[in-house]
């Protein structure tokens, strides 16, 4: 009895010495999880109020929380004369996640933080009549695998120049958007940063109004450069050979497409 305890104690030791093996070598990276909060916006006024917000109370908020980089993207204002002007002013607040656990934490970290109640004051005790925004969305997502962290743009022009180009693909049904998430960590993902695309993150959504859905952000130095990366993508061979696959043959139904530039205090 006393020689088949030991040989069991043995066992377990041996088992417990492969699980940490293998984690440690051939475990898959921990991915990110992401917010993307978007604001819709009334007039100029909002937007100045929310600026202020976000510079002064929410970023550093969320860097004393542990979160260092976070995005602050606004659209680009059209150069068409003719197109019809907005109805309302969007602005993009990307927030990425070490993991979902610590996006929960965040509402009561940002409630024992007294700097941040302090700062934003005008944020938090608007008036129903006098809002800082007329309406938040929320999309949440999940890292890809073949992407699981998000990557900060190496660019060189300034924040009013660049183009940052936000992506949502949706699928016709669950099962096809799944199809989308594969390609891209099978072959898409890896094209893009062949050709240097800087792409922030990629990401499948798990809440948000428009799924089944993924998200992505590529970045450019200006809008010549955007134009002349997706030139390189859609005549490049293995693009064309990925397309024709039939395995992904009706995998996207619909794109929505922002283009967008950092606001002068993002991080990203």
């Amino acid at each position: 009895m006393k020689l088949l305890h030991i040989q069991r104690v043995a066992l377990c030791l041996i088992f417990l010495w492969l699980a940490s093996t293998l984690q440690g070598f051939g475990a898959a990276p921990k991915r990110d999880f992401y917010q993307l909060k978007i604001y819709h916006l009334q007039n100029k006024d909002q937007e100045a109020r929310l600026d202020k917000y976000l510079q002064q109370a929410y970023l550093p908020a969320l860097h004393r929380a542990g979160i260092a980089k976070v995005g602050v993207f606004k659209p680009i204002a059209a150069t068409d004369a003719a197109a019809p002007a907005p109805t309302e002013q969007l602005i993009f607040v990307f927030v990425p996640f070490s993991s979902g656990e610590q996006f929960l934490k965040l509402d009561s970290d940002l409630e024992k933080d007294k700097q941040y109640q302090t700062s934003a004051q005008d944020y938090l005790n608007a008036p129903f009549d006098n809002p800082v925004y007329s309406r938040i969305e929320t999309v949440l997502m999940n890292a890809f695998t073949g992407m699981p962290n998000f990557h900060l743009p190496a660019l060189k022009s300034g924040p009013n120049e660049r183009v940052y180009e936000l992506r949502s693909y949706e699928g016709a049904t669950e099962k096809l958007h799944l199809n989308k998430v594969a390609q891209f960590n099978n072959a898409e993902i890896n094209i893009f940063k062949r050709l240097n695309f800087n792409t922030v993150f990629c990401g499948q959504v798990v809440a948000g109004s428009k799924m089944p859905n993924l998200m992505y952000l590529s970045t450019f130095e200006n809008t010549a450069d955007q134009e002349a990366h997706w030139k390189a993508f859609g005549a490049d061979p293995e693009w064309v050979k990925l397309k024709a696959m039939p395995e992904y043959a009706n995998n996207m139904l619909r794109m929505d497409k922002y283009m967008l530039h950092p606001a002068s205090y993002s991080d990203i």
